[in-house]
């Protein structure tokens, strides 16, 4: 993955209110979205649009201040707090540059406290998947598809596809969106862990982000790995409603999540 680059914009610091001590942000490549305790889902906007141009990219931020503007912006009339916690998804095949640039956008609502949380485990959350045994949760974004093993809650190894459902129509069909999944899934066998791959197999597949919306991903997912396939209950939202279940726990046990 390639280095953030910062533009020459100066990014300032927005003035909060009281209202909240905590947001869950999930800062996509199609779609914007906060939930707080108070409101559950703050906001759901195109992250890509208006006045702040390209934010993101394949998952990654490729505008650091603007996107700090953006969510400032919308930020700003909710939430707020001297001990304001947030608790922001990133891919989970992300690198430390990625974690730094969320770090440094959500700066804007000077947070006392900034957690990260992987994308596909957070949507496991959201859909209040048993994380006791090994699940194998697949995240079909907008630009970005995720792949990854969770065992005991944590997620062991991950791979993804820079394919997502904005890319389906003349270039990418939804079969050979399928197949990356597939090959994304013998790869996590390759990784040694074979068994648990299986084990999560033979309980099913977590299907997450919009492409879960999607019937013929899952009909044609579930064929190509012999197993059932699992959309997540609102999937396109599933991942900031696990970041919140994470915000909660950290309000409840300030020493973490």
């Amino acid at each position: 993955m390639r280095s953030l680059s910062v533009t020459g914009r100066s990014r300032r610091r927005v003035p909060i209110t009281r209202s909240s001590s905590g947001v869950a942000v999930d800062l996509g490549s199609a779609r914007t979205r906060a939930w707080t305790p108070q409101h559950g889902l703050l906001f759901d906007v195109p992250t890509n649009s208006g006045r702040w141009g390209q934010l993101v990219h394949r998952g990654q931020i490729v505008d650091i201040d603007a996107a700090a503007e953006l969510l400032g912006h919308l930020l700003r009339p909710h939430v707020g707090g001297r001990q304001l916690t947030v608790v922001a998804t990133t891919p989970a095949t992300s690198n430390e540059d990625h974690r730094s640039a969320i770090r440094a956008v959500l700066d804007v609502v000077c947070p006392e406290t900034v957690l990260t949380i992987d994308g596909v485990k957070a949507a496991a959350l959201g859909a209040r998947a048993d994380l006791t045994e090994s699940l194998l949760v697949v995240d079909v974004g907008a630009q970005l598809t995720e792949v990854a093993l969770l065992t005991g809650g944590a997620v062991v190894r991950a791979h993804c596809t820079a394919w997502g459902v904005s890319d389906l129509g003349a270039a990418v069909s939804a079969g050979q969106l399928v197949e990356a999944i597939a090959e994304s899934t013998i790869q996590l066998v390759g990784d040694e862990c074979g068994s648990s791959v299986v084990d999560a197999l033979d309980r099913g597949v977590l299907l997450s982000g919009g492409g879960a919306l999607r019937p013929e991903i899952t009909y044609k997912l579930a064929q190509r790995l012999g197993a059932t396939v699992n959309p997540a209950p609102a999937p396109q939202t599933a991942a900031v409603r696990g970041a919140g279940a994470v915000l909660q726990a950290a309000r409840r046990h300030p020493s973490g999540p």
